[in-house]
């Protein structure tokens, strides 16, 4: 950047160059700030730097990472979503390109594959217990229940029930559904939409609804994500049951956000080299999942695989 800001004011004449000098200071300036997301990361290091009061109720400033980039074997590219299934203590991840849903060890082993014939564009996936998984489809703003696959075999769209979402997005483009948490114990699923604009849905009734007792109520909680300084976008969801938190994770800001029930910002979690022992920034977080233990799993895009856990 500064390279090409030199060969420009050296094509300037004296007073040319004068003029210009202070935009091009300015370009340069904003390059880093805008580029990397400082003035995001910068804001939520003021926030917290004079208010030590809800860090102490957060558990995410306290994550440290144990397991750091490691390919998963066999995925090239598209690693996407992340769940945890505590009925059989293993995770569930998806690949957007071709659509497929992977079984994997808390190791980061796929144990499993399972193709998904007919779907479009799978962003997430959220284990909702009984043997029962969601997923979001982005371009179709769709989410679409299947049971848990036994056997290989891919599974069809068209022999699974799905309820849309209205986004306010026509063209269905690349800024739909992209993340999905869920609340067994509340029956509270937890959306995210990616940007343009970002936003966080909760859908409460889900399973009831599923059981025939169709009460869904949708609700926008864009005024928790509302401040400009927030995040850029939003990649993934996560409800942690421990705490009655949630987890937002940012790709382009490299952000994880600890969330309370009424919207209060109780922590965050910087992906950039050196913050939670990190030895290189998380390229392109994509999904998040929390375990009954409180260890936190992260998959990156391409294949990458991480594990962090609370210091003490």
């Amino acid at each position: 950047m500064i390279t090409i800001g030199n060969r420009l004011l050296g094509q300037l004449s004296g007073r040319r160059r004068r003029a210009w000098l202070p935009l091009l200071l300015a370009v340069l300036l904003a390059y880093p700030v805008l580029g990397l997301h400082l003035h995001e990361h910068l804001y939520f290091w003021l926030k917290f730097a004079g208010s030590p009061a809800p860090v102490a109720e957060a558990g995410l400033p306290q994550y440290r990472v144990r397991v750091e980039a490691q390919p998963v074997a066999g995925v090239d590219g598209n690693l996407s979503g992340l769940s945890y299934d505590d009925d059989r203590q293993q995770l569930w991840a998806v690949i957007n390109n071709p659509p497929e849903l992977l079984a994997m060890s808390t190791a980061g082993e796929v144990l499993e594959r399972y193709p998904l014939h007919g779907f479009q564009d799978v962003e997430a996936v959220a284990y909702l217990g009984d043997d029962q998984l969601l997923l979001a489809d982005e371009r179709r703003q769709e989410l679409v229940i299947v049971p848990r696959p036994s056997g290989s075999a891919p599974l069809q769209r068209t022999d699974y029930r799905a309820l849309t979402l209205d986004l306010g997005n026509p063209e269905r483009h690349n800024s739909g559904l992209e993340g999905l948490g869920y609340d067994r114990a509340g029956d509270r699923l937890f959306v995210v939409k990616e940007h343009s604009p970002r936003k966080l849905y909760e859908i409460r009734g889900l399973k009831a609804s599923l059981r025939g007792d169709f009460s869904l109520a949708v609700i926008d909680h864009d005024a928790w994500i509302r401040h400009k300084n927030f995040v850029s976008d939003l990649s993934s969801v996560e409800f942690d049951a421990r705490s009655g938190h949630l987890l937002l994770l940012s790709d382009a800001s490299q952000l994880m956000m600890e969330l309370g029930m009424d919207g209060q910002l109780f922590g965050y979690r910087s992906l950039w080299r050196a913050s939670a022992g990190l030895e290189q920034s998380v390229p392109q977080a994509e999904g998040v999942a929390l375990d009954g233990r409180g260890n936190l799993y992260l998959v990156s895009e391409p294949n990458l695989f991480y594990v962090f856990s609370r210091e003490g």
